[in-house]
């Protein structure tokens, strides 16, 4: 959208005269709007963007070039770029009117730019993809994730733009691992089984969110102790067990785990994940 003013002269025998000052205005035809398929984010997260162009003019516009800057920044020093979201090669889908169309070209970039793209008279484009959250994504408590697409091209008299903005989620994120030690045993021999519970998440996993590690134990295990980062459990209270069938579980809420940890490197914008950890071990010997 863009105003302009305008003015006459009137010139007589060697008199000059000014009109009045008219303004006026003129609406770019074409219109952008752009949303994400969910209200926040976190790490390891892919995210789908709608991306609606409205031609509200009696003309068509044909090979209009969408650009998404993909959530861009400046670095916390001030001296460069990074870019927090990469392009999933391939997601793109559009549709004219509602028609699904051919796949029209996109070079990740970044920006990410797709080309090509036509919205007729009175009519709508849209178009959907998907983007990864990186190594550069902000993840600590309060960010945000900010990407701008515009469209350009032929007709188009005044910079188009539409921005979508998602929060970081405050919620643990988890992950669980196990293994045994030793692989191999003879006899009566005690093993251990250690569990690691991994948050990458920005809140702790706590009492309330009702964490519980589950397991069937084949072959049967004859345990003396279950310990959560060394400190033992009873039997009962705060873990079950079934030693007729090796079923086990730890009572919900009694294992928690601590938000992860990011640093962000000021020049380059690289994020360092220390994730928060609690480690469960159950020891026994093998039941024959």
């Amino acid at each position: 959208m863009a105003t302009f003013t305008n003015q006459a002269t009137l010139s007589y025998n060697n008199n000059v005269r000014n009109s009045n000052i008219v303004t006026g205005e003129i609406l770019d035809a074409i219109s952008i709007t752009k949303t994400a398929a969910q209200d926040s984010y976190r790490q390891g997260d892919s995210v789908t963007y709608v991306i609606n162009i409205v031609n509200s003019g009696t003309t068509n516009f044909t090979n209009l070039t969408v650009t998404d800057n993909l959530g861009a920044y400046t670095t916390p020093d001030g001296t460069g770029t990074a870019v927090p979201l990469t392009y999933n090669d391939g997601t793109v889908r559009y549709f004219v009117n509602g028609v699904p169309q051919t796949t029209p070209a996109a070079v990740a970039g970044p920006p990410l730019q797709i080309t090509g793209i036509d919205v007729p008279a009175g009519g709508n484009a849209t178009i959907i993809y998907t983007a990864d959250t990186n190594e550069f994504t902000p993840l600590g408590e309060a960010s945000t994730l900010v990407n701008t697409a515009e469209v350009t091209g032929t007709g188009i008299a005044a910079q188009t733009q539409a921005q979508e903005t998602l929060a970081i989620e405050t919620a643990p994120n988890l992950s669980i691992t196990k293994s045994v030690n030793p692989t191999v045993i003879r006899g009566n021999e005690p093993l251990t089984y250690t569990f690691v519970v991994t948050n990458t998440g920005n809140e702790e996993a706590d009492a309330t969110d009702n964490l519980i590690i589950s397991d069937t134990f084949n072959p049967r295990l004859d345990i003396s102790e279950v310990a959560v980062d060394g400190t033992a459990l009873t039997p009962g209270g705060e873990y079950n067990y079934n030693e007729a069938t090796g079923e086990f579980a730890t009572v919900g809420g009694r294992v928690t785990v601590p938000p992860a940890q990011y640093t962000q490197d000021p020049a380059t914008g690289a994020v360092t994940i220390t994730p928060g950890i609690s480690t469960v071990t159950v020891t026994g010997t093998v039941v024959n």
